[in-house]
């Protein structure tokens, strides 16, 4: 049965089009395929790291975080696994912050290489390990409105992230 002309001509049109796209964005049309099929493992070993349950005394789980955040991205061909906690603390930024340098050390963790000196980014097996401060801005930004909790005192969350099978590794 000969094919209609219509859909011989669909063929080649859709084929220039992903040839055009990736030569316009940089990608291969590889690169445009991979996506998180096959990254669940990875995810479950990175939700499990002890790092994201460390926490200073007094650090609670944050009301509406109960539960650790993690999954995977992609993104231009590049593939990241994630995780990470959210934490209220009724303390200072720097009890954080000494908590953190002493138990990444305590965990494996070394200060990431292009990390500044005043930056909470640790680096272990191609993976980096953030510890951020929540400002009321950026919670809004994210859906969560204003959380007096997170906001008075140190509230931050701690995430860790690393890319699959793209050769690039995870930073600061």
């Amino acid at each position: 049965m000969p094919l209609r002309t219509g859909t011989t001509r669909l063929i080649p049109l859709l084929l220039s089009t992903a040839l055009a796209a990736g030569t316009l964005t940089g990608c291969t049309l590889l690169e445009l395929t991979r996506d998180c099929e096959g990254t669940d493992d990875r995810v479950k070993e990175m939700a499990a790291l002890d790092i994201l349950d460390s926490r200073p005394a007094g650090a609670t789980v944050a009301r509406g975080f109960e539960k650790i955040d993690a999954g995977c991205w992609a993104d231009s061909g590049d593939v990241s696994v994630y995780a990470g906690r959210t934490y209220a603390f009724p303390g200072t930024q720097a009890e954080v912050a000494a908590h953190y340098r002493a138990a990444a050390v305590r965990d494996g963790w070394d200060p990431h290489p292009e990390a500044l000196p005043d930056d909470l980014c640790f680096a272990r097996e191609e993976m980096a390990l953030r510890i951020v401060f929540l400002t009321a801005e950026g919670l809004a930004e994210d859906g969560h409105g204003s959380r007096p909790d997170l906001t008075t005192g140190a509230g931050y969350s701690i995430d860790v992230d690393s890319f699959v099978n793209s050769g690039v590794e995870a930073g600061c």
